[in-house]
């Protein structure tokens, strides 16, 4: 059925709208730029991208609302229907979901009573899965109004979920303190978080990162580098460049790489027909042949 036009909002939202519209307009060379902080703003209003909201961006940048409602449905950032007061999102990408992401879900979605992107009853918690939170060092992640939670188990995401919904203060792993959705709504639309310490909050590197970017730079490389064999056969991942632990004078400390330190057998050198003489890499055979 058709919809009806979309309701207007109240006088005194719209002339706050309209003041923060202006001055996140003025930061953008061509008006429709600021669609996506303008997509924020109105959902700093009222938790989702609704109808009323879409008219005003719109209305505002000299768009059509067909124009608009192509973006907002595109980012998963905004949502189309009403949320609640913290976004629960669990990691199920592939590193997450094999450490431990996909059991979260499942244990959060039975305790909650809800499925993906849905809200419990008293509107506090919107679960949903998502594909990457791109924080593989810590994995698995779970992530509350975009801070992150990090190393998570079903023990801890549920014990975080109850916090959530009772009312108690909730610390993230690293970065800015915890605030409602609508409230990270606003800061995401480019207006300054004013809460005392939490521009100055931050976080880092895991430390897998942390050793490969050491690498990189030839930095802090081991002595002695392990890669297992792929065969199985003794000595099969043995690096040909790699000193010979028998050479070594009997007092010398022959170093034990860390985990970290160990290449994975992946890394162990292969024959291929490019250094192979026995398998030269020749011309591409044709269909049939």
């Amino acid at each position: 059925m058709p919809q009806l036009p979309a309701p207007a909002y109240p006088a005194d939202v719209r002339a706050r709208l309209d003041a923060d519209a202006k001055e996140v307009i003025a930061r953008y060379p061509g008006s429709r730029s600021a669609l996506l902080p303008l997509l924020h703003l109105v959902q700093s209003e009222e938790g989702y991208v609704s109808r009323t909201g879409m008219a005003f961006c719109a209305e505002t940048l000299g768009l059509t609302t067909a124009e608009v409602t192509a973006v907002a449905t595109f980012y998963s950032m905004y949502r189309r229907k009403p949320s609640g007061d913290y976004q629960v999102g669990v990691c199920t990408n592939t590193l997450c979901a094999v450490m431990g992401g996909d059991a979260i879900f499942d244990t959060l979605k039975e305790h909650l009573g809800v499925g993906n992107n849905e809200t419990t009853d008293d509107g506090k918690v919107t679960l949903e899965h998502i594909e990457c939170n791109a924080a593989c060092d810590f994995a698995p992640v779970v992530m509350v109004n975009w801070e992150f939670f990090d190393n998570q188990t079903p023990e801890s995401a549920t014990q975080l979920v109850d916090d959530l919904i009772a009312g108690r203060t909730v610390e993230p792993t690293r970065g800015a303190p915890l605030c409602s959705y609508k409230e990270t709504a606003r800061i995401l639309a480019g207006f300054p978080d004013e809460r005392p310490g939490a521009v100055e909050a931050t976080g880092g590197a895991g430390p897998a990162s942390l050793i490969g970017l050491k690498l990189a730079k030839g930095e802090a490389l081991p002595k002695a580098r392990v890669v297992s064999p792929r065969d199985g056969q003794p000595g099969g991942g043995q690096r040909e460049d790699a000193p010979s632990h028998d050479a070594q004078p009997h007092d010398a400390q022959v170093h034990d790489p860390s985990p970290a330190e160990r290449l994975s057998s992946h890394d162990a050198p292969q024959q291929t027909s490019a250094s192979d003489p026995e398998f030269p890499a020749g011309p591409a055979a044709e269909e049939g042949e």
